[in-house]
């Protein structure tokens, strides 16, 4: 019997391509375009996004009718209202960066977006990701593996699938370039072929997040003082959700020479600042973990790391702790480790697992 997909369809080349090839594989698909907000609930009043905007679910549908296949339009806003834009609020009032796409993958991509597929009889969900999944035997687990295209490699957003998603979920791009992709969709003249890829946060307008928190979430964030690691009150900072460790460049003072972000205290609303050396750090603690290619970690285990998106990893070493957080020891000093963000292990190209950066 023939493989029902339903495959998340942005609008994007990506997932587009995906499409097309699991149509020339012989799957019986459908493409499914998830509408997560309206623009007018996140002050955005223009038509220029490149992701989730209404241009995005006509592309999408251009397609679907290209492809000859049917197309649904999901309606998600309340739960990206919650899970993805509320949480994304609230952990920058504790002082913390958070990664909402993280979010929209574990709350909305492949759990929403699963249990409609298998509900409309659809055996498979597919996405324009680039990873791997891979069935081992003598684990008795599905494994998250990296992309052949190293650059567009996915897997650290992707760290929190759990196996039955995985069993449920194809990537059809895992084992392609990226420039691959953009010469498939030219080759089937597709009308995203040269789309530019969405970038930043998508429902944050011009990477501002401070305004957004501000205006649209009617977050309030007083004012407090900068202040150095011996306590010394260097200024006043405009309110914690404006900063994020690491951050040089919009504070607001001078002091002669170059001062970094090193420090967020929501309890005291200061802002520590310092120099270079002071945003290296050799550990962290990491909290709600999800493990894939272990059921679970019964002692120290050698890994490489990381702990943002783009960062190459480094050899590390995890330790487990019994509340069910796991201590991460980095062979090197790691420069701005940032609470919030995540932490992702691996074992050569296998995700091992990761969890949010607790301190």
């Amino acid at each position: 019997m023939t493989k029902k997909v339903m495959v998340a369809m942005s609008g994007g080349v990506d997932s587009s391509v995906a499409a097309v090839l699991l149509k020339d594989q012989g799957y019986e698909i459908c493409g499914a375009t998830l509408k997560l907000y309206d623009n007018e609930d996140i002050g955005i009043d223009d038509r220029t996004r490149t992701c989730c905007s209404i241009l995005d679910v006509e592309d999408a549908q251009m397609v679907a009718h290209r492809l000859g296949i049917r197309h649904y339009v999901f309606n998600f806003g309340l739960h990206f209202s919650r899970d993805v834009i509320e949480r994304f609020a609230e952990a920058y009032q504790r002082g913390e960066t958070p990664n909402p796409c993280i979010d929209c993958n574990r709350y909305i991509k492949f759990s929403k977006l699963l249990e409609r597929a298998l509900l409309l009889g659809y055996d498979y969900i597919a996405t324009g990701h680039y990873a791997n999944v891979e069935y081992d035997e003598n684990r008795g687990r599905y494994l998250l593996k990296k992309a052949k295209d190293a650059t567009k490699d996915q897997t650290y957003v992707l760290y929190a699938m759990t196996q039955e998603e995985l069993a449920r979920t194809l990537f059809p791009l895992g084992n392609l370039l990226k420039s691959q992709v953009r010469k498939e969709a030219e080759a089937r003249d597709l009308v995203n072929a040269e789309k530019p890829d969405s970038q930043d946060i998508c429902f944050v307008k011009d990477n501002d997040y401070g305004n957004f928190l501000e205006s649209v979430m009617g977050v309030v964030s007083p004012a407090g003082d900068f202040i150095d690691k011996e306590g010394k009150v260097l200024g006043r900072h405009k309110g914690l959700i404006h900063y994020t460790i690491g951050q040089r460049k919009g504070l607001g003072v001078g002091f002669g020479r170059r001062k970094y972000v090193t420090d967020l205290s929501k309890e005291k609303n200061t802002v520590t600042l310092g120099d270079p050396e002071d945003l290296f750090r050799s550990s962290l603690i990491a909290a709600d973990v999800n493990l894939i290619a272990v059921e679970k970690l019964d002692g120290p285990m050698e890994v490489t790391a990381k702990t943002r998106y783009k960062q190459p990893e480094t050899p590390a070493t995890i330790f487990p702790l019994e509340d069910g957080r796991i201590r991460v020891e980095f062979e090197k000093p790691q420069r701005a480790i940032t609470p919030g963000q995540a932490v992702v292990f691996y074992d050569n190209d296998i995700v091992v697992g990761g969890g949010t950066i607790y301190i």
